[in-house]
């Protein structure tokens, strides 16, 4: 039976798969803290007071590396190669959404503009991670080799997704509304077609890994595609809504540790 539970639990089994599964994730996680740390080097003076969560939120990020290379050092494996086709981050970028490592490589100030860009794209893009994350702690947050990290990320993507509806909130209401709405349109717009293609090359990847029959591949494609096409005719709009979270003030303070990993 296909399930999301059996195919986790099929790729976490095979070193193969959990060693591109675990490389996958700690280079997103990598350029997530590398991105977050230059956004808050170059935050703008009149909105100097966002930089410590801007600092937080790739504290994190980095964090969440380590903790998949931990798991990978865990087992005596070594990192792999990202394939071009399954970079994420990357790919989101060559659609022009989110900020350009060109410019965050510049010593220049960011704008007010490129803020509600940096943190439209976050909305959308930690939407994402934490329905994931929601799934994996569901089905396996009490694994005996994952479970522990699993719920640590877990709770981080909850407040990383907290702090962006709160700062969206916040500059909407100082007027960068309209802008808002139309920077989260165009990234959850081009984030669904991107999370299609990263899915189809990553599943393509462990079927050779794994050995699946072509039926199988085939049926977990033709899954994917149903999703697309959900979120293209409707589901995207949960990616772009703004509400009060619960979690008022998520990104105060220090990063947590994470001394097991």
């Amino acid at each position: 039976m296909l399930s999301a539970r059996n195919l986790f639990q099929e790729i976490i089994d095979n070193d193969d798969s959990y060693r591109l599964f675990c490389s996958i994730a700690a280079s997103g996680e990598a350029q997530g803290g590398w991105e977050n740390a230059r956004i808050a080097a170059l935050v703008p003076e009149s909105m100097s007071t966002l930089a410590p969560k801007i600092t937080r939120h790739g504290a994190d990020e980095d964090k969440h590396g380590r903790i998949f290379q931990a798991l990978l050092k865990k087992r005596g494996l070594e990192p792999v190669p990202v394939p071009p086709e399954a970079d994420y981050t990357m790919l989101l970028e060559r659609q022009g959404i989110g900020l350009t490592h060109e410019k965050l490589r510049r010593d220049e100030p960011l704008t007010e503009e490129d803020i509600v860009v940096y943190l439209a794209h976050s909305r959308v893009t930690e939407q994402r991670a934490a329905d994931q994350m929601d799934m994996l702690v569901r089905y396996f947050g009490d694994h005996p080799e994952v479970g522990r990290a699993i719920r640590m990320i877990g709770h981080d993507e909850d407040n990383h997704l907290a702090y962006c509806h709160e700062e969206l909130l916040r500059l909407a209401a100082a007027g960068h509304g309209r802008a808002i709405q139309r920077v989260l349109r165009q990234s959850a717009l081009a984030e669904i077609r991107v999370y299609r293609d990263v899915s189809l090359a990553v599943m393509a990847h462990m079927g050779r890994l794994l050995h699946w029959p072509r039926a199988k591949s085939a049926a977990l494609a033709t899954g994917i595609r149903a999703m697309y096409a959900y979120e293209r005719v409707g589901g995207w709009h949960r990616m772009i809504s703004l509400k009060p979270p619960e979690r008022q003030g998520a990104l105060d303070g220090p990063p947590t540790a994470a001394p097991a990993f």
